[in-house]
This record gives C-alpha cells, structure tokens and sequence, in this order.
C-alpha cells in the first residue's frame, strides 16, 4: 500500500473525488506542513497555523498507478491559484504534495511537470518534505458521502469529482 498526502483546496473535494477509483483504499483528510501542535480545524481556517488542508491517499499501485493518482490531483485542481482555491482563500488551501522519500519526491517533481503541459500560467504547487501529521476531526472524513445535500458539497465538490470522473473513467470503481 502506498500513501500520498496531498492539499489542493478543500480537503473534503480530494477525499472525495480520490474515493471513486478503484485501487483507492481509504483517504483521511487532515493537516501538515504547519507550526502549530494538533491543530483544530478552527485554528487551520484562521490562517495562522501554516498548515495545510490536506488528504492522505492510501492506494494500491497494482490496481491503480501513483501516476495516475497524481494526475487525479492535478485535474481536480487548479494547480496556477496560490493560496486558494476558487473562493475558498488563504494558505490553509494551497496546492501542496508533501513527500516521504526521495522516491516520492521525484514521482512528484515528474507529475509537476506533467501538469505544467496541460495548465496554462505558472503551476505554484509546492513539493514538500511530509512534517507531522494531524487527523482532521471526525465530522471532516467522509465529509462528502455522509452530506451529499450540503451546499457546498453541490456547488463545489460534486463538480470536481463528476471532472475526475469524466477524465478517469478507466478507474472508476465498479
């Protein structure tokens, strides 16, 4: 099984969108990359933390390849707005790919690269050495499937997973 721990926005729209593939085992939505001890959503939203909003992807790569894991990530996304995604602003929200190993690292450098060809403007996605991890609270996980009703979840979520859906049909989950 291997882990990515990515932050593209909301993490409620990557746990989500990642869910519908096949070879996708779980997503945990939480918080890296900040100063502050165990984090609580409230203090992440203020902007004073550093951390981001991110998904830890565990998947199986004989089922579905980091590649296309990556290449998920950068459609659901738009890789080119620093700190925000749509409106939802601030750092908390930037595209960020925190890596474990230099193995990692390269997988990200090379998908970077990938979406650079595809988006237009300068990609601002920050390749990160993964810091400690923090769960983001139970009513976070899952968020998507256990309020399909909610307003942003219809506005925003249910749009970017129906893109990766589109684009990744071959994957898709039966």
């Amino acid at each position: 099984m291997t882990s990515f721990v990515l932050g593209g926005g909301c993490f409620w729209c990557l746990d989500s969108s990642f869910m519908q593939f096949s070879g996708i085992s779980d997503v945990e939505v939480g918080y890296m990359g900040g100063k502050n001890p165990n984090p609580t959503y409230e203090q992440v939203c203020g902007g004073n933390t550093e951390h981001v909003e991110v998904a830890r992807v565990n998947f199986d790569e004989t089922v579905i390849p980091a590649e296309v894991v990556l290449d998920i990530f950068f459609t659901l996304h738009d890789p080119t707005q620093l700190n925000r995604q749509g409106n939802d602003i601030g750092t908390q929200y930037r595209s960020a790919m925190f890596y474990a190993d230099q193995t990692q690292r390269q997988l990200f450098e090379a998908a970077l690269d990938r979406a650079a060809q595809i988006w237009d403007g300068q990609i601002v996605t920050a390749i990160e050495p993964a810091s400690e991890w923090w769960m983001g609270e139970e009513y976070h996980q899952d968020f998507f499937a256990k309020n399909p009703l909610q307003g942003y979840c219809n506005a925003v979520v249910a749009p970017k997973m129906a893109k990766v859906r589109k684009a990744f049909t071959g994957y898709l989950k039966p």
